[in-house]
């Protein structure tokens, strides 16, 4: 499909969390309808900031006009300010960050971007890359059907969530009440809701389940969707060793399909204990300036396509609680489109205590972000991507921090361009 074509179809379709609350009647995705009602004042829960309150027309990828857009060469002032930030951990971050603010001006700022590691939750979004380049190819010019299938392929919870904390939101209509709870085996909801459980409070269960839906999908191609007992007699029957073939296959090959390189970002596989014993994956890898990368292409609509890119950057819509970087008063006002990873662990110190994000052996925390802030002084627009491993400190107090000091920043130098025209429309 011409991209011509393919951008009038997505602006027909539009007339910490993801999704705009007002497409609970078009993505079937239940929790949405809650948090709109929540907003109105009508049942008791989080007011959600100014910035996560924007419709569905409002989310849009701002670099569509500019799909051929590179990283520009790196502005070592810049670079040097934001290092500055970081005091005396600075060899502890790696960080990539494109001003985006003048976009015919794009400014670019790095800090051991090439530095690679294991992504955490960050990967989650490769998962869904790969659902999203499925959909595409099985309906190329067909974007009702894509549509469709999110919302109407159902999936039930079965072994491969084992085990997971982490709770999901679940919208009660009748009794017009929200709760949060663990995903139990059993458990049923459409594809846009499962993606939305796996980029929203993070669900390691919601991503078992995606994955396990997406080697359906390459499985069975034309034949897909299939029934339950289909899809338990493939995972029971196959073994092993093509399972992980077909799991390797599927989280490289998209990667390589959008101009990323799999050997710098990749998804190694299972999120889930059960997940990692029933299909053996690889390992996980990434750096910020490959990170950054993926999210440029997305605002280009280059991510699969722009239909794809624009589904992807809803689904990182904070639509909820805002954690970590994102959860700074500073960003209140600003729309937030957002993921997070960490990895901690703790080995036995003397006077040290072990708590979350603070480990002593390991404290690695990554951040994605992309911040628009229209009715800023002065607006602002920008990409940012960080990797801490800063050993027993609260990562997740550091990067909210450091998310205040980089907003402010960018405030006074978007300023100061402002007051010198330093920039050409």
């Amino acid at each position: 499909m011409k991209l011509a074509t393919l951008i009038l179809l997505l602006i027909s379709a539009t007339t910490c969390w993801g999704y705009p609350l007002d497409a609970a009647e078009q993505t079937g995705i239940a929790r949405l309808e809650g948090y709109r009602l929540i907003q109105q004042g009508k049942i008791p829960g989080r007011k959600l900031p100014p910035g996560a309150l924007l419709a569905s027309p409002e989310i849009k990828l701002r670099l569509l006009t500019q799909p051929n857009q590179g990283l520009p060469e790196v502005d070592s002032r810049l670079s040097g300010k934001i290092i500055a930030l970081l005091g005396k951990d600075q060899q502890d971050y790696s960080f990539s960050l494109l001003d985006l603010s003048h976009p015919q001006q794009p400014i670019y700022a790095e800090h051991r971007a090439q530095k690679s590691f294991n992504p955490g939750s960050l990967g989650k979004i490769l998962i869904a890359i790969g659902i999203f380049q499925t959909l595409a190819d099985r309906y190329p010019d067909d974007l009702a059907a894509r549509r469709q299938l999110l919302r109407t392929r159902q999936l039930t919870a079965d072994q491969f969530i084992r085990t997971d904390d982490h709770k999901v939101p679940f919208w009660n209509a009748e009794q017009q009440r929200l709760s949060y709870r663990k995903i139990n085996e059993g458990d049923r909801a459409n594809l846009w809701t499962w993606l939305d459980w796996m980029l929203s409070p993070s669900s390691n269960a919601a991503a078992a389940m995606v994955l396990r839906e997406y080697l359906l999908m390459l499985q069975f191609g034309e034949r897909y969707p299939v029934g339950p007992r289909t899809a338990a007699d493939f995972f029971r029957q196959t073994p092993k060793k093509k399972l992980t073939q077909l799991l390797i296959r599927g989280l490289h090959e998209p990667m390589q399909r959008n101009g990323l390189d799999p050997q710098r970002l990749r998804q190694g596989g299972f999120f889930t204990a059960r997940g990692k014993v029933l299909i053996p994956g690889g390992t996980s890898r990434a750096d910020t300036h490959s990170l950054l990368s993926l999210l440029l292409r997305m605002e280009q609509g280059q991510l699969v396509d722009p239909f794809s890119s624009l589904e992807l950057k809803k689904l990182l819509y904070m639509s909820e609680k805002r954690i970590r970087y994102a959860s700074h008063p500073a960003l209140n006002r600003a729309a937030v489109y957002f993921k997070s990873g960490s990895l901690y662990s703790c080995q036995p110190e003397r006077g040290f205590i072990c708590r979350k994000y603070q480990g002593n052996r390991k404290n690695l925390l990554n951040s994605v972000a992309i911040i628009e802030e229209a009715q800023g002084d002065p607006p602002l627009h920008y990409i940012v991507v960080i990797s801490s491993n800063v050993l027993k400190v609260n990562s997740a107090v550091a990067h909210q921090t450091l998310a205040m000091r980089i907003h402010r920043l960018l405030q006074a130098e978007n300023r100061q361009r402002l007051r010198t025209k330093g920039f050409s429309e």
